[in-house]
């Protein structure tokens, strides 16, 4: 939080930033941090640099939330057209002062004031970018704010009102199965409407991304994307055979627990419409309105932390949480920061389902960590990693669960659904990762083809939603990845979550047995950011290695006996 009021959100002034200026700005800091005679006075420039980029990053950042809050709106569209249009021309001035930091003669001085570590960040940036991929990376924003827009466009018509993807979820979920079969029915007509545009636009991002990679020098997009994902302690091996550990262990027992969830909903032939159904009556349903459950917030982050309350209060008070679907705004959910006002953003689509309370507490989770991070002086260690920051959003939906009597009126199915969706979550999470790899290794693979391997990679992670698909077309021929938003838009995030939730249940565990011992190692790994790499970070706040062969097995077999202690109906 920052020492000073920092008013409402909808109030703060929208500024577009004069990009020439700001280029100009970074390169100026640039060559005076080459032409410094000192190491004192290349601390010093260094220091107003970061300054200075946090000022930058605060405007950007509000056009980035004003956006996706409203993709229809012109002036915000055309704000996000100038960044989309010059963020890559940015990124090459930032280069430049990357490049004079990590080959200052200083650099021995810089080490001590700043860690050793940010130098390996930026050496990675500067592996991972060049002015020379400019144009193309101009046309992959492009491309995904057409994908944004595409995506929160639909207005379906259901049940006497009009609804975008995000409001249709409750409808998919709904206790009465022709309900739900009416409304998959409308929601796939609308994908299968826009399904080639959104075959088109991803087709020309691939083929963008690989000719980046190789203009750098490097065999396809797998090498370059793992630059850009800061993957510094492992490799896409490592990934592979944490994969087939998922594989051997989760799958199993994931298709296990739908089996079990169908047969407790009276389902004999599942279809795609009873995928998201767990109990015969309907799955839990939070209490009230998004103001209720903001209040029921408030209470339960007063019962577990006085920083938790303090923060979450700030947030609510100031505006900075903008939850409920509707028309225009970008799927989703997301939390940001503004470095300059020391404070977070929380975007989300309620739609009244269980999963407003998973994403108000995910989302939360992200922000706790920024609020314990929010102190450190060095822009790159405020946080971590992708999958590094996935563990405090995770960790924090677990962590919750003690107070989840204030959501639901039955708080033991809700807490059954959360851990049974989690943990079938880890082999669907997985299927997008090897896709990826996959995408990008066979660059000139048509979109048919994309779609056959997706299936593919369906029948093995996930085979009881592969066979629930007969009946649905764009199911079917392997269209569900189109409406992963981070495959088109973040290559490779999406196997940092699987990551992430296996040590979000490590916690889980350690809470049920010490909850003080639990919430002081999260604090510690929260206050940390980013000042070390993944493994590294484990090691320091004593987390096991989800990449080490046998993590996986030993934290979710305790997991799966929770599950039937639970004894739902």
């Amino acid at each position: 939080m920052s020492n000073k009021d920092i008013g409402v959100f909808e109030e703060w002034p929208f500024k577009t930033p004069h990009i020439k200026t700001v280029i100009k700005k970074i390169e100026a800091f640039a060559k005076a941090f080459s032409n410094a005679t000192s190491e004192k006075e290349a601390y010093s420039i260094y220091k107003k640099y970061s300054h200075y980029s946090d000022k930058v990053a605060d405007q950007i950042t509000h056009i980035q939330v004003l956006y996706t809050l409203n993709t229809q709106k012109e002036e915000y569209v055309k704000a996000q057209n100038l960044l989309a249009e010059n963020g890559p021309a940015l990124s090459s001035a930032s280069l430049l002062f990357s490049k004079a930091l990590v080959s200052s003669p200083y650099r021995s001085y810089l080490e001590s004031k700043l860690g050793s570590h940010l130098f390996t960040i930026l050496d990675y940036q500067i592996k991972s970018f060049d002015p020379r991929l400019e144009e193309d990376a101009v046309k992959e924003n492009k491309l995904v704010m057409k994908y944004q827009a595409l995506t929160a466009s639909a207005q379906i018509e259901f049940q006497g009102g009009v609804h975008t993807l995000s409001q249709m979820g409750k409808f998919l979920v709904d206790p009465d199965r022709h309900v739900r079969k009416e409304a998959s029915a409308l929601y796939y007509s609308f994908l299968s409407g826009i399904k080639d545009q959104l075959e088109d636009i991803y087709d020309q991002l691939v083929k963008l991304r690989d000719h980046e990679a190789k203009l750098m020098g490097y065999k396809n997009y797998v090498e370059l994307g793992y630059l850009r994902m800061n993957r510094f302690d492992y490799s896409k091996e490592d990934v592979a055979r944490y994969r087939e550990e998922i594989n051997q262990v989760v799958t199993p027992i994931a298709n296990k627990l739908f089996k079990q969830d169908m047969k407790r909903c009276g389902i004999s032939t599942p279809k795609v419409y009873d995928l998201g159904m767990m109990f015969k009556d309907g799955n839990p349903t939070p209490f009230g309105d998004t103001n209720d459950k903001i209040e029921s917030a408030k209470k339960m982050y007063s019962e577990l932390s006085s920083d938790a309350s303090t923060f979450f209060n700030f947030m609510a008070d100031h505006h900075l949480l903008d939850l409920e679907a509707r028309a225009g705004k970008s799927n989703g959910g997301y939390m940001t920061y503004f470095p300059m006002k020391k404070c977070p953003f929380i975007f989300s689509n309620f739609n009244g389902t269980s999963g407003d309370v998973d994403v108000l507490t995910h989302e939360f989770g992200h922000s706790f960590q920024s609020y314990c991070a929010r102190n450190i002086k060095v822009p790159e260690y405020r946080a971590p990693t992708y999958e590094s920051c996935e563990i405090d959003s995770m960790a924090m939906e677990f962590f919750a669960e003690p107070w989840m009597n204030l959501f639901f009126k039955e708080p033991t199915k809700y807490r059954y659904e959360h851990l049974a969706s989690s943990i079938s979550f880890l082999p669907y999470g997985v299927t997008v990762d090897e896709f990826q790899e996959w995408v990008y290794e066979n660059p000139e693979a048509t979109p048919a083809q994309r779609d056959e391997k997706w299936h593919e990679l369906e029948v093995k992670y996930t085979p009881w939603k592969a066979k629930a698909y007969k009946g649905c077309s764009y199911m079917e021929s392997g269209h569900r990845w189109l409406m992963q938003l981070h495959i088109f838009e973040l290559p490779f995030y999406y196997v940092d979550y699987t990551l992430a939730q296996v040590l979000a249940f490590e916690f889980f565990n350690l809470d049920r047995k010490n909850h003080e011992k639990a919430w002081k190692k999260y604090v510690k790994l929260n206050t940390l950011g980013g000042r070390l790499p993944f493994r590294s970070l484990l090691a320091k706040t004593g987390l096991k290695d989800p990449f080490v062969t046998g993590t996986v097995k030993k934290t979710i077999h305790p997991l799966v006996k929770l599950l039937k202690d639970y004894n739902v109906h």
